[in-house]
């Protein structure tokens, strides 16, 4: 299974505003922070301020945070949202499929990758948050040197 990039942002921004949930962040410090394009980010984090995962703050010093406690983020859900579909093949325009085990087979994969994804929290994902925040910083270190 294959997760999008756009899922991989969702998730980046989701873990990056945990990390610091003492704080507002801006679109620009996350992008920077993982070195991606802050225009894709952009899309993802108004995705996400609609879904209620994020909150936004307008004005001069405004920024994002979580929307929600991060123990209130199932993963699985945030993945479902951001994720347009689950067909891991075409079955649906093959000429077997109705005879083929494989359908069932993946359908059942799929239910047990979602089944882990669901037993977590995005405050699960952060049991070590400190040591996420050393991450950011030793490399925000070594780029201002």
């Amino acid at each position: 299974m294959r997760l999008t990039l756009y899922t991989d942002y969702a998730m980046r921004v989701l873990l990056y505003l945990g990390a610091r949930p003492d704080r507002l962040c801006s679109i620009a410090e996350v992008a920077g922070a993982y070195r991606v394009s802050q225009n894709h980010l952009m899309k993802v984090v108004n995705d996400l301020v609609r879904e209620g995962y994020v909150a936004s703050v307008r004005g001069r010093f405004g920024g994002i945070r979580l929307g929600r406690p991060a123990t209130e983020i199932n993963v699985g859900a945030v993945i479902r949202h951001t994720e347009d579909g689950f067909d891991l093949v075409d079955c649906g325009n093959c000429v077997i499929a109705p005879a083929c085990g494989l359908t069932g087979a993946l359908r059942e994969a799929l239910a047990a990758f979602m089944g882990v994804l669901d037993g977590y929290t995005l405050d699960d994902l952060l049991a070590k948050r400190l040591d996420i925040g050393a991450l950011f910083a030793a490399r925000a270190a070594a780029e201002a040197s």
